[in-house]
């Protein structure tokens, strides 16, 4: 097929649309001269918008980075390749490549955008990085609080002893109950860590999201004061039961849910939402995306400033006076071990809603770890 036979124009039309990366071609006047399936997915496009001919502009209005890298297209010769960017609007890191676009005399006649949506991997690195830094933390964590357990154990039962003894003095027994609670509470944080450091072995089973859910509202209303917080749970028929570690599980959304009950004071609403994603090709040419279940877990609290909502996973990290740090570092961890998500969003006076996305099978992978 010579380049004169006019179907080589449809071939290299549909070379471009079935491109596994994200193309996006401009004229130098800015009109969009083709766009595939891919592109409109990574940046939030409805994949039926006719766009052809469009100016650029338009098309992408509210992706301004974008908008930005186009227009810088003719400015210059020497063009982005292998740079990375940050799309605000869906919080989706791209990587990409900008090519100028000659015709048979080499005038300069348009541009094109090469792109990959990079988010999944930077989600793996990062979850890689993750474990690293936990092993090494995790060894540490565990000599301490193996080392602390002890002296601590000593001090409640002798503290109890000495109960039993100065039973006639009221004082010293108040004293003592100061040092039983305190030693108790101290106990509990060195228990969380050991939990925390611990390496999650997936006991995997069918696991009704109801059920889990369920039981999380009555562990959670165990471990904090629910108070007048009304709770609105709406799972989507189509959800299937998950082949997933019931227990961890329950875990994950009992530390959710006593977060929110303590962002509220007592008082507040928490909606929880689960549905279905249907699986796909993924965008950047990784193993297809399999069937997921999201699950949203929003509260009509206080919320959250970007410095804290940026630090929230981080073990350790907490606003609160007596926490640990260690709630959202476990729900992150069992997120991870079950090859899923999480995302938070927020911001002051407008709540806080933690979005989990869990296969609804396991990964070859997860099961091997």
């Amino acid at each position: 097929m010579s380049v004169t036979d006019p179907r080589s124009d449809r071939f290299f039309r549909h070379l471009v649309l079935n491109l596994r990366s994200g193309v996006l071609a401009i004229t130098r006047e800015g009109d969009v001269v083709a766009i595939n399936d891919i592109a409109c997915r990574v940046l939030g496009l409805p994949s039926e918008g006719d766009y052809t001919g469009r100016p650029f502009t338009d098309v992408l209005h509210d992706l301004p980075e974008v908008c930005q890298i186009l227009q810088s297209a003719f400015d210059t010769d020497d063009l982005p390749n292998r740079a990375e960017m940050r799309l605000r609007r869906t919080g989706r890191a791209v990587g990409y490549s900008l090519s100028h676009v000659h015709d048979d005399d080499g005038r300069l006649v348009g541009a094109t955008l090469f792109f990959k949506d990079l988010t999944r991997v930077e989600q793996l690195e990062e979850r890689d990085r993750l474990r690293d830094r936990l092993a090494a933390l995790g060894e540490m964590a565990a000599a301490i609080a193996h080392e602390v357990k002890n002296p601590l154990a000593s001090i409640e039962v002798m503290a109890g002893v000495l109960k039993r003894q100065l039973s006639e003095h009221p004082e010293a027994l108040e004293t003592l109950d100061d040092i039983i609670k305190e030693a108790k509470l101290a106990n509990a944080i060195v228990v969380e860590v050991l939990e925390f450091v611990r390496p999650i072995q997936l006991q995997v089973e069918r696991t009704s999201l109801d059920d889990v859910l369920k039981d999380a509202i009555t562990m959670a209303e165990a471990k904090m004061r629910r108070g007048a917080v009304a709770i609105y749970t709406n799972i989507a028929p189509d959800v299937p039961p998950l082949l997933a570690d019931a227990h961890q599980l329950r875990q994950l959304f009992t530390n959710l849910l006593a977060n929110a009950f303590e962002a509220l004071g007592g008082e507040g609403r928490v909606d929880i939402t689960a549905h279905m994603l249907p699986g796909e090709e993924d965008a950047h040419g990784l193993d297809p995306l399999p069937p997921q279940v999201v699950v949203e877990v929003r509260d009509d609290g206080p919320g959250m400033g970007a410095d804290d909502l940026e630090r929230i996973f981080n073990p350790f990290y907490t606003t609160k006076p007596q926490g640990t740090g260690l709630g959202l570092a476990i729900v992150r961890k069992v997120v991870d071990a079950h090859d899923g998500r999480i995302t938070a969003v927020s911001a002051p006076g407008r709540g806080a809603a933690f979005t989990v996305t869990l296969p609804v099978a396991p990964s070859v992978r997860t099961l091997g770890r």
